[in-house]
């Protein structure tokens, strides 16, 4: 038998002591650039990594005492009044209060509060659907949305929509556009109850209606404005609306303002044949309360801030600033009453309406 000699490199050499600390060092050093490789921009933990959570809503600044006595004449009103429109038929204006929650039918000219009329819950935003009203409630906590005649007061309707209503206006044809914040819907209300819903940006806040039929809605979260049809709710288009952006009002020509609360500024923009920013108005102070005298063609803002009511000349696709009045104070809501030109500020602090009669 013959029996072949074993190389030398064919033999198994025992795991030296130096070869077996290089071993131990090795091993977590590969386990770690693993782990650094998943990491990496195309690592399966980066493409888990939660998106950035949004800005909160924006709110009106708080307001500080005040250190002017406020324009024109002031009337109690009632508790934390936030949500106010002027119907130039009957001369009434609408104020919604708060503990307990009701609304105020005031008479715009005296100033007298001539009835009050129980609500399901808290409003901070009136519409009216056309002279001689009636009154659109958006009663945030209800789910609901009301209906309350003029000059009366009685309760027309109430009608269930999404969750958290905030606010509400009329189209041309009598239907009401309602926007739902906490869902980011909108439900469109007609003969009293919900026929389509919408959806919309990030928690939508405010909402206009032009007199071509055109739907704005204000993305308080979402910081855009949003233009639909209002015959089809098909989306027109969607543009950027500034840093904090809390209310909006339609204007002639198929224009809408915006109050960019976070930004101090307004916004102008038109609406066809798609949105667009045609002018941005640096206006420091917490813009606020917004209303549309299309009629004399001005604008009314609130500064929450600085306690005052900042009136436009509307030109064009820009403004002009006309004046400036004092404010009662918290001044977070602003209505004027076509007919008269009469304006009508809310003073959430001290439960006060403040009449105003411009120069």
């Amino acid at each position: 038998m013959t029996f072949w000699p074993v190389s030398a490199a064919s033999e198994r050499q025992p795991l030296t002591q130096p070869s077996f600390r290089r071993a131990l060092v090795l091993f977590p050093l590969a386990a770690v650039l693993l782990l650094l490789a998943g990491c990496g921009p195309g690592g399966e933990a980066a493409q888990k990594k939660p998106p950035p959570e949004p800005p909160p809503a924006p709110e009106p600044a708080e307001a500080p005492p005040l250190e002017e006595e406020p324009a024109g004449r002031v009337v109690g009103v009632g508790p934390a009044p936030e949500g106010i429109v002027a119907d130039s038929e009957t001369g009434l204006v609408a104020v919604a209060l708060r503990n307990p929650n009701e609304l105020a039918l005031v008479d715009g000219g005296s100033g007298e509060t001539v009835r009050r009329v129980g609500l399901p819950e808290s409003a901070r935003h009136l519409g009216l659907a056309g002279p001689g009203g009636p009154v659109l409630v958006p009663a945030e906590g209800s789910d609901s949305f009301v209906r309350v005649g003029l000059p009366g007061g009685e309760i027309l309707g109430e009608t269930p929509v999404g969750d958290f209503p905030h606010n509400a206006a009329a189209l041309p044809d009598g239907r009401i556009f309602v926007v739902n914040e906490k869902a980011s819907t909108a439900s469109m209300v007609e003969d009293g109850r919900e026929v389509e819903t919408v959806e919309t940006d990030l928690k939508p806040g405010g909402v206009a209606v032009t007199e071509g039929g055109l739907v704005g809605v204000i993305a308080v979260q979402g910081l855009t404005l949003e233009v639909f049809e209002a015959d089809t709710l098909d989306s027109v288009g969607r543009v950027d609306a500034g840093e904090g952006p809390t209310h909006v009002k339609a204007g002639t020509g198929n224009r809408f303002y915006v109050t960019d609360t976070r930004g101090d500024a307004v916004f102008v923009y038109g609406a066809r044949p798609e949105p667009e920013q045609l002018d941005r108005v640096p206006l420091p102070g917490s813009p606020y309360g917004i209303a549309v005298d299309p009629g004399r063609g001005h604008l009314w803002v609130t500064l929450t801030a600085r306690q005052q009511l900042v009136q436009f000349d509307l030109e064009g696709d820009s403004l002009r600033e006309i004046t400036r009045y004092p404010t009662v104070r918290q001044a977070n809501t602003v209505a004027v009453d076509p007919a008269s030109g009469r304006v009508f500020v809310t003073g959430k602090t001290d439960g006060q309406l403040q009449i105003l009669d411009p120069r």
